[in-house]
């Protein structure tokens, strides 16, 4: 399981939860909302610290970070997470791995 993010999508991250160079993003698992890869699932965000690290990827300073109880999550995927610049937010996609 890996985690790819743009520079784009890495800047937006870092401007709108006002990250700095050593902080990290941690992508979790909750309940509700849609998902492509888990019904009844889909992805909540936190600048947590790291914390028992599945998978990570760091892009400007920052990491970027899956815990290891929440891989089951993506069922043999990686995530990818591009910047829409359309709808000026993130988006996440899931690629087989």
């Amino acid at each position: 399981m890996n985690i790819q993010i743009s520079s784009e999508a890495a800047a937006w991250y870092k401007q709108e939860l006002n990250l700095k160079a050593g902080d990290s993003v941690r992508f979790y698992v909750r309940y509700g909302g849609c998902s492509t890869v888990q019904s009844g699932f889909s992805l909540g965000i936190s600048s947590d610290e790291p914390n028992d690290i599945g998978a990570k990827t760091t892009e400007d300073g920052i990491t970027f970070y899956i815990e290891e109880k929440d891989l089951w999550y993506f069922d043999d995927h990686d995530l990818v997470i591009e910047y829409h610049a359309k709808y000026q937010e993130p988006i996440l996609d899931y690629k087989k791995a």
